[in-house]
């Protein structure tokens, strides 16, 4: 099958190297204007594969990332920060990347194009149709990614995608593709750029919108936050001084006694 890899097109910008620091940063700029516009056309896509995750989750199954490269390892950021943000398991949202985990810090050669790992990878988590698979790709031919939601799709797995071509063989596999057409990069086939970008938002907007759904915020408060650090310490005062009408001391004793806000909020003048 052949279609246009719009991710590969020549950049709108010629000369680079002859641009000033001042003329690169305002012209990449300008180009990462035009991602959330993308992204707002795709919102319909979005919402239809959020809507899958969420019944999922609810009844007990998890949300799997699946990406190489770049889009690898913001799956596996995304997934990364739920449990701290949120206070869900670490086995509730998994990121994997083609080659391992060596992958998120250099470039496996080759890994990519493997057309069996994917699906091997996510058999070491026991993947089922409780679960939902999330491939990312900006290209949307990635062979590590295809072969393995289409292994899902046998196993009547649910499957999903974030790509920025239109048309492609991934979105063509999944059964609730999102297609965010960003058009060509600044530096021509640069897809960490606005195809990143592009793919970090949507990420953001599926988790979160998840985990609003499932009950992990209260009001606009991440009220089960870990308490892992000063920072998110102090946060948790404040939310507990601005929803109880109380002083930092017993707020701060609160924390210490029940571990997070939700349990201090819920067992305040019990």
């Amino acid at each position: 099958m052949s279609f246009t890899k719009t991710t590969e097109q020549s950049s709108n910008y010629n000369h680079l190297e002859k641009m000033s620091v001042s003329e690169l940063l305002t012209n990449i700029n300008n180009e990462d204007k035009t991602v959330p516009l993308a992204i707002e056309r795709a919102i319909p896509q979005i919402e239809k594969l959020t809507e899958q995750i969420v019944e999922k989750l609810k009844n007990g199954g998890r949300l799997f990332y699946l990406g190489a490269g770049t889009s690898g390892r913001l799956g596996i950021v995304d997934a990364s920060e739920c449990p701290p943000t949120f206070g869900v398991s670490h086995d509730l949202v998994i990121g994997l990347i083609a080659g391992g985990d060596t992958a998120i810090r250099k470039a496996v050669e080759f890994a990519e194009d493997s057309t069996y790992q994917g699906w091997k990878d996510l058999q070491q988590y026991q993947v089922s149709d409780k679960d939902v698979v999330v491939g990312i790709a900006a290209s949307g031919t990635t062979p590590y990614v295809i072969s393995a939601l289409e292994k899902c799709n046998i196993n009547n797995i649910i499957t999903g995608c974030i790509t920025c071509n239109n048309g492609s063989p991934l979105a063509l596999t999944a059964q609730f593709p999102v297609e965010v057409i960003v058009g060509p990069e600044f530096v021509t086939g640069s897809s960490r750029m606005k195809a990143g970008t592009a793919q970090k938002l949507v990420l953001n907007m599926i988790s979160t919108a998840t985990m609003i759904q499932l009950g992990k915020v209260k009001g606009n408060k991440m009220v089960d936050m870990q308490l892992s650090n000063n920072k998110l310490v102090e946060r948790g005062e404040k939310m507990l001084i601005s929803e109880l009408n109380i002083d930092q001391k017993i707020a701060t004793q609160l924390l210490k006694k029940y571990g997070s806000v939700r349990e201090a909020i819920k067992n305040f003048n019990q």
